[in-house]
Formats: structure tokens, C-alpha cells, sequence
């Protein structure tokens, strides 16, 4: 019986349980982001949406009529909300003449954070999946197919079939067993665990009060709050935020039980909050924003509390999402993305090539000058 694949313009033309069945498998840590409930939510809400340059794409194979791999696909009119980027690239070829945009993107939109972009149970159906995606590219005329936030084992699928491949590094922090918070301080430093100490002090002086919020306990009230954070900062940092209003309150139907806000409070109002998504054994954080500026209060909120729930839950791990060298001093420690690219025009992939493995190379020594400097004991961090 042959398979056959084609492109689905709307997440909700696809059964949730036939997606989810491939997207969240039962021998696979649970990923939030790749849920049916969190995918249609950007779509049903205005935020990844053609008008907004993110255009429903996605790939399913089928075969006798039943779902047997998908990967979540957007056509591209820009690079923005990817958080891998290849804006250099776009500006290169089209001062040579080239067009860059549109192109094709299989990721998360808005969400850089790592998890299963090939949605198939065996290489055959991820490798079935990159051949679909190339196809599409060469049919529309598309620059290029990005696959991004990927796991090291599908990217390295990507390299056996010929694809670019391209490294970045983020902060993470390990759950390495501990009971409590100050379990995780004695394995700093003298001096960095007092100024860990001192930062969680200070944030919370000005009579400020964190609350966690998640599962039935989630409501309008808390996303309204949330939404006016999201703006706020959001306006200031990127100009046009993301998301819309009604994506939070789609997630807080659909998705409550993996979903945790903390939030801040003073004097009865919430001033600031962090959303967080809850997988299998991974809190994520997404996004941060604050009505009231005090200092330290975002390293609590986003950092220093996503550490305790993570303990809390037994999860073992905290990815805080993108950039920020200031979370290694915090005892996030670096860790290795991955993304891979193919690239229609010989060109251009061969320029492209040449940078990426140099960028690499970089990106490895970078890591491993970082990893010297983590805020553990000495004798934690060559263990």
C-alpha cells in the first residue's frame, strides 16, 4: 500500500488524537508544544496565521487512509519569531538577485524550545517527511526548508541526507536529584550561592508575594493580568508582540494541566508573571512581562521559581528559553540546539555551507569556555 503526503492548511483539518498519537507517543517524554491543543491555539487565535506572515502548512503521510507521520510546516513571508536566524542569509542572496522569501519552516512558531519537529515513529517516516518538505519547496518555488529547535538524533537524520546543519547553545539547568532549593545552593560556590541568596532576598522586599498558578486554578482574572505584562514588555522589547489575547485563554481550556504561570503580587495586584509549559520531565519557560520594575524580580520569577517547581515536581529539567548568558551565573549551564536547512539554490547552499561549518566549530568552543564558568564547586563541574 503507498504512501502518499500532502499539505494540510489548517492544524484543525487534522484529528487531534491521529496527531497527538505521533506527536506525543506514549513511550515519549510528553512535549507541550507539539500537541494538537497547542498548535491549533496559535492558529484559532490570529497569532500564526498567513496575515501575520506564518502560513499554515503542515505535512501529513498517509497510508490506506490512516495518518503515519506529519511535521508542523508554515510558509514564510519573513524570519521573525523563529529565534534562529537568517536574516545575513536572506539579505545576501536577494542583493545577488536571488528571492528568499517565501520559504518553508518546520518548527513551533514563537517557541524556542527543543522538541520533535519529524513527527514519524521510525527514520523511514522522518526521512519520508524530509523528502516531502523538499518537494514542496521545489513545487512552490520556495528558497528553502528550515527545521529548527530539533533533537540531536533527527539532526544528525538531516546531515546523513544531505541537509545543512547549524548549532546554537541555549542555558539549561539539571535537576540532579535535590530535595529543595538550598540542596541545589550547596553545590555552589561560596560566593555565588550568597549572591543567589541575596538576589531571591532582594526581589521579594518591596512586600512582593509569588503564587503559582496552574491546572483548574487557572482563570480569565490571571490571563487578563498576564496579557497586560505580555504587552507591556513585550511592546518595549520586540515592538509588535506574538501572541494574541485569545491564544491564553485557548491554552487555559485546553492545555491547563501543562500550563503554570507565576505570578508576582504586591499590595493585592499582580505586578509581573512568567508562563510556563509543563512536559513529561521539562518545565519551559516562555514568557515574562511586568507592569512594576524591581530589581532581581525576573531572575526570581523566571529562574530561581521555575527551579523550585521543577524540584517541587521531580521534572529534570528547566529550559528558560533563548540567549541570556546571565541565567549561567543562576546555574543554568550551556547546551547545544540544532536546526538543519535545505537550500534550494546551489549557490546560495554552498555559501551557506562554508558559514555553518565554521559557525559550528564556534559555537563548540563556545560552549565548552562557558561550561568553565558555571557557578558550581569546582569539583561539581568535573564530576
Amino acid at each position: 500500500m503507498s504512501a502518499t503526503a500532502r499539505v494540510v492548511p489548517s492544524i484543525a483539518k487534522i484529528a487531534a488524537a491521529d496527531w497527538d498519537a505521533l506527536a506525543n507517543p506514549p513511550a515519549r517524554q510528553f512535549n507541550p508544544f507539539v500537541a494538537h491543543a497547542f498548535l491549533k491555539a496559535l492558529e484559532e487565535s490570529g497569532s500564526a496565521v498567513a496575515e501575520e506572515g506564518w502560513q499554515p502548512a503542515h505535512i501529513a503521510i498517509e497510508e490506506g487512509g490512516r495518518l503515519t507521520a506529519a511535521a508542523p510546516a508554515y510558509v514564510k513571508s519573513h524570519s521573525q519569531g523563529e529565534y534562529v536566524f537568517d536574516w545575513g542569509w536572506a539579505d545576501a542572496f536577494q542583493r545577488a538577485g536571488g528571492r528568499y522569501y517565501p520559504k518553508y519552516q518546520i518548527s513551533v512558531p514563537f517557541t524556542p524550545a527543543t522538541g520533535p519537529r519529524l513527527l514519524a515513529p521510525d527514520a523511514a517516516g522522518k526521512r519520508a517527511l524530509l523528502q516531502a518538505a523538499a518537494d514542496v519547496a521545489g513545487t512552490n518555488k520556495l528558497s528553502s526548508v528550515h527545521i529548527t529547535f530539533q533533537p540531536e538524533a533527527d539532526w544528525k537524520l538531516c546531515g546523513a541526507e544531505d541537509w545543512l546543519l547549524r548549532m546554537d547553545r541555549q542555558f539549561h539547568w539539571a535537576n540532579e536529584g535535590y530535595g529543595s532549593f538550598d540542596d541545589f545552593l550547596a553545590r555552589l560556590n561560596s560566593d555565588k550561592r550568597k549572591n543567589l541568596k541575596k538576589e531571591r532576598k532582594r526581589a521579594l522586599e518591596p512586600g512582593i508575594e509569588i503564587e503559582w498558578v496552574t491546572g483548574s486554578d487557572l482563570a480569565e482574572k490571571h490571563w487578563d493580568a498576564f496579557f497586560a505584562f505580555y504587552m507591556d514588555t513585550g511592546g518595549r522589547k520586540w515592538g509588535s508582540p506574538y501572541l494574541t489575547r485569545s491564544f491564553f485563554s485557548l491554552i487555559g481550556e485546553t492545555m491547563a494541566e501543562h500550563t503554570l504561570l507565576v505570578m508576582a503580587k504586591r499590595g493585592g495586584r499582580y505586578i509581573a508573571g512568567a508562563l510556563n509549559f509543563i512536559g513529561g520531565d521539562t518545565l519551559f519557560g516562555r514568557n515574562w512581562g511586568a507592569l512594576e520594575h524591581h530589581p532581581f524580580l525576573h531572575f526570581e520569577c523566571c529562574y530561581y521559581q521555575a527551579i523550585d517547581f521543577a524540584i517541587a515536581r521531580g521534572l529534570k529539567r528547566v529550559e528558560a528559553g533563548a540567549q541570556g548568558e546571565h541565567k549561567l551565573l543562576r546555574g543554568y549551564a550551556p547546551c547545544p540546539t540544532y536546526s538543519a536547512h535545505f537550500i534550494t539554490h546551489s549557490g546560495l547552499r554552498r555559501a551557506v555551507g562554508d558559514y555553518l561549518e565554521r559557525e559550528r566549530r564556534a559555537v563548540v568552543e563556545d560552549i565548552e569556555i562557558l561550561a568553565e564558568h558555571t557557578p558550581f564547586k569546582s569539583s561539581e563541574r568535573n564530576a
